[in-house]
């Protein structure tokens, strides 16, 4: 029944419609709606008080491993692949440690340095005369003393002067003899390491890359496993040198926040040393790229420590959390997330702050699932609600639809008319204007009244081509179109149509370049539909090719069929236009917005010439560089 009829008397069929139709639906929406409701408060409460309940246990479960493991101090379980290790404090520095390995020392005692009148000769040398050489020897002699610490001080005096006086490679074998002293101090670091520093230095400067590169990356796998005690300043200088010169990208481990959080345990144990209290307990501690975890117990004296990142804590502690219904997060003071994910909003959520449970973290408790029967009885209330939605929804989106298209044909339409009438305006206006120029008598000479009888010639057949195109395509739109097909040679056909359009057409400045293949089957067409095709794609490659004077016209086999290639180097096509421009009445937005004049039917009246002749029709384009418009025909002898 047609929509204006509704409204007509009797009206009672409107009224009969909607309660026949919509007051159930709104009714059975919103008792499913209710139903619902009622049963999402009720599983929003079970999941309230079963998160209640597992929070509490969760924070009694925590808070009685933290003491097992303060009890067990300093003989905690920690394995080498463990994100954590247990340290002893001693007024003297870190007296042992297990698990991973301590990249610095929050304290590393005095050591007595070498008096520095040991090396005064051959620092005046050096300095004051700038004499490298007689520097060298002087430090060459000391570097043969028994005293192991003045060998290591005159061997890097040694190397330096030895690099000075541009005796790099004499001063790499110096800085060997020099790591070989192992752990002797020297400035306060370890000879190796110092050897091994200067080494890379000694190779960037020798630019000796590759074995720059392994070097480098030895050092830093060193400095990583903790194999010399140094400070914190030491380690991160040496490390991120060594990173540096290896080329490595890779981010520092969780070793750097394990040190961290060691040094500011030590700082707490100082200021309770000071104090002369007992110290133990646990606590969070914040340290780069991590929140870890410290848990001691130690007097004024002496100190056991266990320092443990975040994948210790998932490793070890996993069977505290494995409930599937609940979903745990731990929270530092900072508000940073320590373990877990935090909760999806919206998500029913219960949290034990760290002051309420004196647990180093915040807890977290989410709600992973349902009631079962809720979660049974849902999917049909929903599917319910979701069948009508869908009905009202399909029924709106067909109508809307319909009018859109209705719209986009009606202004296809109007702007098809305009153009069509522009076509037609613009031909007859010079006609016009021609016809009463000779009919005024106004043209006497007889040169420029041939000049004029040609130009209303070429008027006239534009028109006659403009209608023709327009009869055609209505033709072919009714069906009514009759195909006369018989066996054409194609190569014959494309220069035919280019000397007919680059006689006809006035195309100006424009030259129609015509490449014709060997050994071209023939074709069965329509010699006037398939040049009317051809003339079309011609024109238009002239319209929208303004700045270039070349048109290309190419015909050439493929596989067993024959190519007729139109190419340009125009305004181009986009991507999402290239399917709608052969819809009859479609123009591009290029063509608009340059004014190019036309009907928007030519490619839609090209393609159906096209696939009544059993070919395909294609286009590759760019914006900004042309477009090549391909028909593909099969060849004669593959017809039947």
């Amino acid at each position: 029944m047609p929509a204006d009829q509704w409204f007509r008397p009797p009206r009672h069929v409107l009224v009969l419609f909607l309660a026949v139709t919509l007051l159930p639906a709104v009714g059975l929406v919103w008792l499913g709606w209710r139903l619902v409701e009622q049963d999402r408060a009720l599983e929003r409460q079970r999941v309230q008080e079963r998160l209640e309940n597992a929070g509490d246990r969760m924070a009694a479960a925590l808070e009685r491993r933290l003491a097992e493991i303060e009890s067990q101090l300093p003989a905690a379980a920690v394995a080498e692949g463990d994100d954590a290790l247990v340290v002893v404090f001693s007024p003297r520095g870190v007296e042992s440690r297990r698990g991973a390995p301590l990249v610095y020392h929050p304290f590393l005692a005095l050591r007595r340095p070498v008096p520095a009148k040991v090396f005064e000769a051959g620092e005046e040398l050096e300095f004051r005369r700038q004499d490298y050489a007689g520097a060298a020897a002087a430090f060459r002699e000391l570097a043969r003393s028994g005293d192991l610490q003045v060998r290591a001080e005159a061997l890097v005096r040694l190397a330096r002067n030895l690099r000075k006086s541009n005796q790099r490679k004499e001063a790499l074998a110096v800085y060997q003899d020099l790591e070989r002293l192992g752990s002797v101090p020297v400035g306060g670091e370890p000879a190796e390491l110092v050897a091994r520093a200067a080494r890379c230095t000694v190779l960037e400067e020798l630019k000796q890359f590759p074995e720059l590169h392994r070097t480098a990356a030895r050092l830093h796998a060193d400095l990583q496993q903790g194999r010399w005690q140094l400070d914190r300043a030491s380690y991160l200088f040496h490390a991120q040198e060594a990173q540096r010169r290896s080329g490595s990208q890779a981010a520092t481990d969780g070793g750097l926040a394990l040190a961290a959080a060691v040094e500011a345990l030590w700082e707490q144990w100082q200021e309770s040393r000071r104090a002369g209290e007992n110290w133990k307990g646990w606590r969070s501690i914040p340290a780069p790229g991590a929140s870890v975890l410290a848990v001691w117990r130690g007097t004024p004296e002496k100190l056991a420590a266990l320092v443990a990142g975040p994948r210790y804590l998932e490793a070890r502690w996993q069977d505290l959390w494995r409930d599937p219904a609940v979903a745990v997060t731990l929270t530092d003071a900072g508000g940073h997330r320590v373990l877990g994910q935090p909760a999806v909003p919206g998500q029913r959520q219960v949290v034990r702050h760290a002051g309420e449970t004196q647990l180093p973290w915040s807890l977290g408790l989410a709600g992973r699932g349902g009631n079962d029967s809720f979660r049974a009885r849902r999917p049909l209330m929903l599917a319910g609600l979701a069948l009508i939605a869908l009905l009202v929804t399909g029924g709106s989106y067909f109508i809307a639809r319909g009018i859109a298209r209705e719209l986009a044909v009606a202004r296809l339409q109007s702007d098809f008319v305009s153009a069509v009438s522009h076509e037609f305006r613009t031909p007859l206006t010079s006609m016009s204007h021609l016809t009463e120029l000779l009919e005024g008598g106004a043209v006497t000479a007889e040169e420029r009244r041939r000049q004029y009888y040609g130009l209303l010639a070429r008027e006239t057949r534009r028109l006659r081509h403009l209608v023709e195109s327009l009869l055609s395509f209505g033709r072919m739109e009714a069906g009514a179109l009759e195909y006369r097909f018989q066996p054409l040679d194609p190569g014959e056909l494309a220069r035919e149509v280019a000397a007919e359009f680059q006689a006809e057409a006035g195309s100006g400045d424009h030259r129609i370049e015509v490449s014709v293949g060997d050994a071209l089957p023939p074709v069965r067409a329509d010699r006037e539909a398939l040049a009317r095709a051809l003339w079309n794609l011609l024109d238009n490659a002239v319209k929208y090719s303004p700045g270039s004077p070349s048109v290309r016209l190419e015909v050439a086999g493929e596989a067993e069929r024959v190519a007729v290639r139109v190419r340009d180097e125009g305004l181009g096509i986009p991507a999402d236009e290239r399917k709608e421009i052969f819809r009859k009445f479609v123009r591009g937005a290029a063509a608009r917005a340059a004014n190019v004049k036309g009907t928007g039917i030519g490619l839609a009246l090209v393609e159906h010439i096209v696939k009544a002749h059993g070919g395909e029709m294609r286009v590759e384009s760019e914006p900004g560089k042309g477009s090549t418009f391909t028909i593909l025909l099969p060849g004669a002898k593959g017809k039947s």
